[in-house]
């Protein structure tokens, strides 16, 4: 491997791990050298995934992980360190989408998606950062936002761009604050990645309107993710922070 992209010695901590993009990202870090750890609510689905790493001769550590409760986080972190030692590559993964649009959408609702994919990415920086900051060693901190934190539809699931915007400007102020402190913090925005969790959707009426929106004329897959990801979280990246990386196949060099 291109020593850039070598991330040998280096112990990654992923969330949101259990399926979808964050279980790819935690095989791709695993697969350039990292020990990762792999945090979600589902633990079962963790310890499969932990099982396929090391199959591979990667290493992976399960841990439990709760990104709207600082405790479990608190948790979850000391766990991951004592085991595998210093983190110094934090990846924000953890994201749910709404049931509903606006006018439908309950209260409850609205907060446990912005709870989510916004206040968990703080919770988990401020603690991962924290530890990154007395180590004295640097870090990366890369958040997965979304290309629709930037661009808009016409019915858009509001709470979720809301949270992506979000955690777009989170990523430009974090840089600014963290910096000095030789930790890198960039994001990448996906546009539509085909996951478990997509398929009906990007295979519907819909999911084919986007389809030829997009310069490619393709729907993602998660390795096309991978350079991105390995830019951000390896040496080749070292002089980049406060960065949004689009990888949404020209989606948005039109109107969404």
């Amino acid at each position: 491997m291109d020593v850039s992209f070598d991330l040998t010695d280096q112990v990654a901590f992923v969330t949101g791990a259990s399926s979808g993009l964050g279980a790819h990202f935690a095989k791709t870090l695993a697969a350039a050298g990292a020990k990762v750890a792999i945090g979600a609510r589902r633990a079962d689905r963790l310890a499969d995934l932990a099982e396929e790493i090391a199959a591979s001769d990667g290493r992976a550590l399960p841990v439990e992980l709760d990104v709207t409760d600082a405790d479990s986080i608190a948790r979850a972190v000391t766990i991951a360190e004592e085991e595998l030692g210093a983190i110094t590559i934090l990846v924000n993964n953890a994201g749910i989408p709404p049931k509903d649009l606006t006018l439908d959408m309950e209260e409850a609702e609205w907060d446990r998606v912005l709870d989510t994919n916004l206040k968990g990415a703080w919770l988990m920086a401020r603690a991962v950062g924290r530890r990154m900051v007395e180590h004295g060693h640097g870090g990366r901190i890369i958040n997965i936002a979304s290309v629709l934190g930037w661009r808009t539809t016409a019915k858009q699931v509001q709470s979720y761009a809301v949270s992506k915007a979000g955690l777009v400007s989170f990523t430009e102020t974090l840089a600014l604050e963290l910096g000095r402190d030789g930790i890198c913090v960039n994001a990448i925005g996906p546009g539509y990645i085909k996951t478990e969790l997509n398929t009906d959707f990007l295979e519907g009426p819909a999911g084919e309107r986007i389809q030829k929106r997009t310069a490619l004329g393709r729907f993602g897959e998660p390795s096309d993710l991978d350079g991105a990801l390995l830019l951000l979280a390896g040496p080749a990246g070292a002089y980049m922070t406060g960065s949004v990386i689009a990888v949404d196949g020209g989606l948005t060099l039109s109107t969404l």
